[in-house]
């Protein structure tokens, strides 16, 4: 009761909290913890009460402003997410919100240092001196130091962007969609040899942001362009010089040959297999991103790794045990992978095949992209910058990166569609569909997934990822030869899939990464491919 009055006291009589000789050695530590308290909560306060009101009303004005700004990015946010976004992703507003928060961390330090004064630390008994040292020193690192943080972040984020996004003209949808090249490529080739091994086209909805992504074997054959390209002339039959011409080496075809055909473009490579999809789906694709595959496990590992749930047994080269280099297996379970261990997870096609290899990127990506948090962008986003800027090409406009951002948190609403040209949505690997496509039946399947688009599966995935173009599906079981569809609709109108029996030993046990491994020094190639059938089953974990 007495501490009470005691408190109230000194909040309530200003010869003791602006005097502080007046008081006992239990009101001046009291006190000493107020004038804290209101610096951290109200800067400007605690000069209100017991230093200069001059500098009190500037500094609470500048708090109330603050105050008043973060209610209004709130309301914007839940009201007007895209206009917000737009506007913290432009150049100009990303310096002056670095500047702002350089200001406010050299401000709110500077109130810092003056209640540091105001609190007479030679009043103070002499217990309480160091516990409010340490306490004034570590909530000047949680104020002024984040702020200063935050501002250095800023500045880094406006600098990456600039360099990885252009200043072109904006992007336009489509027949109300927007659709995307994602590649990945080996920049460790040289620019003349690269080329994309993993190609992907991402069409989103601009209303919905509902999705379909449409996976291209890098060995696919006689692309088409439309007569609008300007390979047309080129290639008026499709790129069909046989295996010559899989669609992954028209990157460095044109890069070489025929770069004279985009005098406008940065990279005509990009440019020209932007057209070749475009004529391949019948979608005119008009953004494109293409990744350096080895140096993307720089941004997983700027994330701390992924985590996958493998069905399969998949091939990497890797220690096989005692010290030996060679082929070794990571079996059916869950796994956290660092970069370099997802990206051979994500290509291993030995023993199986491309097909494999894209259900197994396409869960790794989605892992990344569940598995990419508000939290991993805080703490570690200057990795993440560093790593994104070295890697990655695009002619996405920074002036469009807002609504884009926008159009990723619609999309991750929604699980998307998915395609395969080739195995298993259009027949067997034996049928060869990539190497003989037939384009009308191409064209039929992604109309029909438009089409089918309003009946997609529309469940909210947790663990949203705030800068991805999907959302985290499963990939382990394959959509047939009817394309995918909602699971809803799967009940309905198909009998239920079958699980895949896991490959097993001659005798039914288990398989072993040690009996694969000396099935290989056998030469036993069918126990391998067997047991590397059902690796493209893989899941991201949550």
């Amino acid at each position: 009761m007495d501490s009470t009055i005691t408190y109230h006291r000194i909040a309530t009589e200003p010869d003791v909290v602006r005097d502080p000789g007046r008081g006992t050695a239990v009101e001046r530590t009291r006190r000493a913890v107020l004038l804290l308290l209101l610096t951290l909560f109200v800067p400007g306060a605690a000069q209100l009460t017991a230093g200069s009101r001059r500098i009190g009303r500037i500094a609470l004005a500048v708090t109330v402003g603050c105050w008043f700004t973060a209610l209004l990015a709130l309301i914007m946010f839940f009201t007007m997410r895209g206009v917000l976004l737009t506007l913290l992703t432009q150049a100009f507003v990303m310096w002056l919100v670095g500047v702002v928060l350089a200001v406010l961390a050299i401000g709110w330090l500077i109130l810092w240092l003056d209640t540091f004064r105001l609190i007479r630390f030679s009043l103070l008994a002499p217990g309480a001196r160091p516990i409010i040292a340490i306490a004034l020193v570590v909530l000047m690192l949680l104020t002024s130091g984040v702020l200063g943080y935050g501002s250095h972040v800023v500045n880094q984020g406006r600098g990456a962007l600039g360099g990885l996004f252009g200043s072109g003209p904006s992007i336009p949808a489509v027949d109300g969609r927007y659709n995307f090249l994602l590649m990945g490529a080996d920049a460790g080739e040289g620019r003349e040899g690269l080329r994309p091994d993993s190609i992907h086209v991402a069409s989103v909805n601009e209303n919905t942001g509902e999705s379909i992504i449409i996976s291209i074997p890098r060995n696919f054959q006689n692309a088409q362009f439309s007569e609008d390209s300007p390979l047309w002339d080129v290639y008026p039959e499709g790129y069909n010089c046989g295996n010559e011409c899989i669609i992954n080496f028209l990157y460095t075809d044109v890069t070489n040959d025929h770069a004279d055909l985009y005098p406008d473009a940065d990279d005509p490579g990009a440019e020209a297999m932007m057209d070749a999809v475009s004529g391949t789906l019948d979608l005119e694709v008009s953004g494109y991103v293409m990744v350096d595959m080895d140096g993307f496990a720089e941004i997983i590992d700027a994330m701390g790794g992924v985590t996958v749930e493998s069905g399969g047994w998949v091939p990497y080269r890797g220690d096989t045990g005692g010290g030996d280099w060679g082929d070794a297996w990571w079996g059916p379970g869950e796994y956290t992978f660092d970069g370099e261990d997802a990206l051979s997870y994500a290509r291993s096609r030995k023993f199986s095949s491309d097909y494999n290899r894209i259900q197994r990127q396409q869960c790794i990506q989605q892992a990344m992209l569940s598995q990419f948090s508000p939290q991993t962008v805080l703490t570690k986003f200057g990795d993440l910058m560093e790593a994104g800027g070295n890697i990655a090409e695009t002619n996405l406009p920074q002036s469009q990166l807002g609504s884009f951002i926008d159009l990723a948190a619609d999309a991750q609403e929604h699980d998307p569609q998915r395609l395969v040209l080739g195995a298993p949505d259009f027949g067997d690997g034996g049928e060869l569909f990539s190497t003989y496509p037939d384009f009308d039946q191409i064209h039929q399947r992604v109309d029909e997934l438009i089409e089918e688009e309003s009946a997609s599966a529309s469940a909210v995935s947790p663990g949203l990822a705030p800068f991805g173009l999907f959302a985290p599906t499963s990939t382990g079981v394959s959509s047939g030869t009817a394309g995918p569809i909602a699971a809803d609709a799967a009940e309905e109108d198909e009998p239920p899939i079958e699980e895949t029996t896991p490959p097993t030993k001659p005798d039914g046990s288990e398989l072993t990464a040690e009996y694969l491994s000396h099935a290989q020094e056998a030469g036993q190639t069918e126990v391998l491919e067997e047991a590397a059938s059902t690796n493209y089953l893989c899941d991201p974990v949550q």
